[in-house]
């Protein structure tokens, strides 16, 4: 989180353009001593959030281009505005993935320390696991993972149901074989996963194509790339409507994904920008969930079920994704959730 004094920085650079560590310390006037400025300088050069240019006593300071992306945003005071009284991004922007996302980290450095200090618990608590208790706990991990992926999508099978469905193949009373055969082919497509961890290492379109076949199956959901448009509900953001771009847009993902080194990076890349291209009629954000858990298992990381978030606040963050491009909300969720598996399975 950007504290006080970072964002009164922030604030100064972003109106008055490109200045010194000078005139921001003389300007300002944060009752702090020059030294101390330089440090939140570079403190938010290291989290890309201030961009240099020149060198020496000539170094001057801007908003990164990455700012808009990932500076923090305050979710509630966003949403009391309805929704044609924001203002938003109404098309999809090829450049937020290959000009900004491509060339800057998502994470700052306190998030990735918080992050890897997390998974470093997970590998010692896996260690101590047999074979078969891993897979007993990675089966409770994915039966949270379906029911929540599958309600986040509207279904209304209980947790309970759920893993009676799961289980046992019972069927709740008074749902619908939909709603059932959602929830299989999450199980399904996990246990595909944790047979083939490796199966989506380099991440590729027709990889992900396969993940939304399997979550698709016996459901009223055309395969393949779409070929018309759709719309999403609650917003005025309007995705792709043509194929081939729609193609090129996953593409880019696919290589901005393979070229990131952390894996935490490429994870949530991966859930945000699927759902953002909504490249299928239906299922996109399930298949996002999914990659993006087989990104973090391939890599023996610890995966993501999900299960306290709430669905109405899912969707929030979701949306600023779509309406302004940042990713702050969604971040949030996304580490929010490797902390809470860490601490609850395996």
């Amino acid at each position: 989180m950007i504290d006080f004094k970072e964002q009164q920085i922030i604030d100064f650079v972003n109106k008055e353009g490109k200045c010194s560590s000078k005139k921001i310390f003389d300007e300002l006037k944060l009752s702090i001593s020059y030294s101390t400025l330089k440090r939140l300088i570079s403190k938010l050069k290291a989290d890309n959030l201030l961009s240099t240019s020149g060198k020496g006593k000539g170094t001057q300071y801007s908003i990164s281009p990455s700012f808009e992306v990932i500076q923090p945003i305050d979710i509630d005071k966003y949403y009391e505005k309805e929704i044609d009284d924001r203002k938003i991004n109404e098309n999809f922007s090829f450049e937020v993935i290959t000009e900004v996302l491509a060339k800057f980290n998502v994470f700052t450095i306190d998030e990735l320390m918080h992050l890897n200090s997390l998974q470093k618990i997970f590998e010692s608590n896996i260690s101590e696991l047999s074979d078969s208790e891993y897979i007993k706990e990675f089966e409770r991990l994915a039966i949270d993972l379906s029911w929540k992926s599958s309600q986040i999508e509207g279904n209304t099978y209980s947790l309970l149901e759920t893993e009676k469905l799961l289980r046992d193949k019972e069927t709740a009373k008074g749902k619908t074989r939909e709603e059932a055969s959602m929830l299989l082919n999450h199980k399904e497509v996990l246990d595909f996963i944790l047979e083939n961890p490796d199966y989506l290492e380099p991440l590729l379109v027709s990889k992900i194509e396969d993940v939304h076949s399997i979550l698709i199956k016996e459901l009223d959901v055309d395969r393949n790339l779409r070929k018309r448009r759709v719309g999403i509900s609650g917003t005025n953001y309007r995705p792709l409507d043509n194929e081939f771009q729609i193609s090129e847009a996953l593409r880019e993902t696919c290589k901005v994904i393979n070229s990131k080194e952390s894996v935490f990076e490429k994870a949530l890349l991966a859930l945000v920008l699927i759902s953002y291209i909504q490249p299928f009629m239906d299922g996109n954000k399930r298949t996002a969930r999914i990659v993006s858990n087989a990104i973090l298992m391939n890599k023996n990381h610890c995966p993501l079920s999900f299960r306290t978030v709430d669905s109405i606040d899912y969707k929030k963050a979701m949306l600023i994704f779509y309406e302004q491009n940042n990713i702050s909300s969604f971040k949030e969720i996304f580490i929010n959730q490797f902390e809470f598996a860490v601490k609850t399975y395996f």
